[in-house]
């Protein structure tokens, strides 16, 4: 299943989204704010949020760049590096991977916490997806409140529910859960799961990444 399924697939779905994002940016550009800047600043997010974010922003980032290279780096590493090189450099990356794991999973609880409660979806976010963010209709001026619809989404199916698989399936894999895990059909539920899901994220979070920085004016701003 994994040779087979996840990772020809995964690997395309992950390109697909670095595709897609290029050509948005190079047909639409990034959104801009109408007017000049006034230099009046107003806090998006408070200090410990953005402290919060940048946690595990960074955890995330180290995870998923360890693990594509565990999952892909045969097929671009392995033949420029050479086996002896490339074995090292992915026994390195499974020992930061695993010690990253706790950093991202407390993390992640935090960040939930944090953000549940702006994310709960109410009547303007059914408005803001009829007329697709503003981009549908003329009319950029769309009432969303906090987050919006696609930031929630994103919160929901991009980061809580499908992190609190990855954390408790990378949890089995590492043999911290008693009674799951010390058989081979256990390992390899946890391991279908775990890269499935990981990958999963891994494409939401690049529209995420570039939403947040060369995709909007201003919205890297607001993180730091």
């Amino acid at each position: 299943t994994r040779n087979v399924w996840i990772i020809p697939y995964g690997g395309a779905l992950i390109l697909i989204t670095l595709l897609a994002v290029a050509l948005f940016y190079f047909t639409k550009g990034p959104i801009r704010v109408e007017g000049a800047p006034t230099g009046r600043m107003i806090e998006r997010f408070t200090y410990f949020e953005r402290a919060a974010h940048w946690v595990n922003a960074t955890a995330f980032s180290i995870l998923a760049i360890s693990g594509i290279v565990m999952a892909f780096g045969k097929f671009f590493l392995l033949p420029i590096m050479g086996s002896t090189l490339f074995g090292w450099l992915t026994y390195a990356l499974k020992n930061v991977h695993n010690f990253m794991g706790p950093l991202f999973a407390v993390s992640l609880l935090v960040i939930i916490l944090t953000f549940v409660k702006d994310n709960i979806a109410n009547r303007a976010d059914f408005v803001w997806l009829s007329k697709g963010g503003g981009m549908l209709g003329g009319d950029h001026q769309v009432p969303s409140h906090r987050f919006n619809a696609g930031e929630k989404g994103l919160f929901w199916w991009g980061v809580t529910i499908p992190g609190i698989f990855v954390v408790g399936s990378g949890l089995v894999l590492d043999k911290l859960i008693p009674g799951f895990g010390d058989v081979r059909s256990d390992m390899q539920i946890a391991h279908m799961i775990h890269a499935t899901l990981a990958i999963w994220m891994k494409a939401l979070i690049c529209g995420h990444v570039y939403r947040g920085t060369g995709g909007m004016k201003g919205a890297y701003q607001a993180l730091t």
